[in-house]
């Protein structure tokens, strides 16, 4: 066995190896910091957007008919409130700490080397999982759109993570910005024909509109694994902060993030409470999910080909930054990580690759939409936006004890709620949705996993 000290020297040989690499190509790495370093506010906030709102948006109206019109509007709007502010917090630790580059990095500040490491795991998984998210929302929309039974749901999988894949290749998030006024403009439209269509359709219904089956307060029959599961779908839409990190670090003015925090939360809790609650009170109880496919058969087919470039857009930003978070830990000092070379597009490609097949493998074993976004939130986005933020404001960004002063006291006071609020959906959540999951699988509600067979899917 090496010793540590044989151990240690050859690290350091590595290192000073590294080094001397990245001086002998330093044209590469000022071309490099240069194409990563354009990034402004209003760019920011499209990433975001392209980031946050998509899957989630699908999914509100369902909580609604699962918890109620008023419960459904308060935690909408509550957990929207919360989000911002923890994704301040975030903001905070980054400009604070500008050698940051992602989300484990800053975790690594407060916990050591295993918390940055641990975090980066639950950073890649959490990443992956949604981008099989996507893959399976693509699965779910050529089914409805395409209507022919004789072809094989894995096909449209398939279909589904080339296009993820194909998407993801832009390296920069100022190259994916681009897409990212497509992305919006498509799941604004695919939510406004949604709303029209259902809102006509219960116009149109005997008794109109006063004949729809929805509730003010919770349904009396209401699971404590459905209302739970319902609160992590909330949470999944309000997950912007995960990214973050790896966001302003291409920012060539970081401080303005604040903005971009602004515009993104306000727009998403705007967006999701009328979601939300139109559709719900337009289709009523048996809404589903996505809600999409709530707008009757031919209007939700038309629906699903506007969504389709929200749906690979939002799905392959995630590639992208996951991507970006690996090539970053493993050539730290080589201009591959600034993929402006043969070797740094081949390693590029290669990762894309790699995590396309990862997610369409998870999309094609966990073949149901609302389950999936429960098994995220709970042991993932818990984290990331709820303990995790509350740790940095107390380790990171608070001034003097906790009891001093009124403003030390009363955000004490907030970020230990929000800290309990993570650990209560880490747990709950991940028994609600374990606990759903196993109900539709012995009842037969859903099919079995890497099937042919469309029926489960819609």
């Amino acid at each position: 066995m090496r010793s540590f000290s044989s151990k240690d020297s050859d690290r350091r040989d590595k290192e000073k190896d590294d080094l001397e690499f990245a001086r002998s190509n330093q044209d590469s790495i000022q071309a490099g910091e240069a194409k990563f370093k354009r990034l402004g506010w209003k760019k920011l906030t499209v990433c975001l957007i392209v980031e946050a709102i998509a899957l989630g948006s699908l999914s509100i109206p369902s909580v609604f008919a699962e918890v109620g019109m008023v419960a459904g509007v308060i935690l909408t709007v509550g957990l929207g409130l919360i989000a911002i502010y923890t994704s301040y917090i975030v903001g905070r630790v980054k400009l604070q700490h500008p050698e940051v580059g992602h989300y484990a990095d800053a975790v690594g500040l407060c916990l050591g080397r295993w918390g940055k490491e641990i975090t980066g795991v639950m950073f890649i998984l959490l990443l992956v999982l949604l981008v099989g998210g996507h893959t399976l929302t693509g699965t779910i929309a050529f089914i409805r759109i395409v209507d022919k039974s004789t072809i094989c749901a894995l096909v449209w999988g398939v279909i589904s993570a080339i296009l993820l894949f194909v998407v993801a290749l832009p390296p920069t998030f100022a190259e994916f910005a681009i897409l990212g006024y497509i992305d919006f403009v498509s799941i604004i439209c695919a939510i406004g024909i949604t709303i029209v269509a259902t809102g006509i359709e219960a116009g149109k219904s005997s008794g109109g509109l006063s004949s729809v089956e929805w509730s003010v307060w919770p349904p009396a029959d209401v699971s404590f694994q459905g209302a739970f599961l319902s609160v992590t779908n909330i949470i999944f839409a309000y997950s912007f902060s995960v990214c973050q990190f790896s966001f302003m670090s291409e920012m060539h003015t970081p401080k303005d993030y604040v903005k971009s925090i602004w515009a993104l939360g306000l727009s998403e809790i705007f967006i999701y409470t009328v979601t939300g609650a139109l559709v719900y009170a337009f289709v009523g109880n048996d809404v589903e999910s996505p809600a999409l496919l709530s707008a009757g058969f031919t209007v939700s087919r038309v629906a699903f080909g506007v969504a389709i470039p929200v749906i690979f857009i939002s799905g392959s930003i995630n590639t992208t930054v996951v991507c970006r978070y690996m090539i970053d830990r493993a050539f730290k000092n080589s201009p591959i990580r600034y993929i402006n070379t043969f070797a740094g597009w081949s390693v590029w490609i290669t990762a894309c690759a790699i995590v396309t097949v990862i997610a369409w493998i998870i999309a094609e074993a966990v073949p149901f939409f609302n389950d999936l976004l429960g098994l995220i939130s709970s042991l993932f986005i818990s984290g990331f936006t709820f303990y995790f933020p509350a740790m940095f404001w107390f380790m990171l960004i608070k001034e003097g004890p906790w009891y001093r002063g009124t403003k030390n006291i009363s955000l004490s006071i907030v970020n230990g709620i929000i800290f309990a609020m993570g650990l209560a959906i880490l747990g709950c959540g991940a028994y609600a949705s374990v606990q759903d999951i196993m109900t539709k699988y012995n009842s037969g509600a859903v099919g079995g996993s890497f099937t042919c067979s469309q029926a489960h899917y819609v």
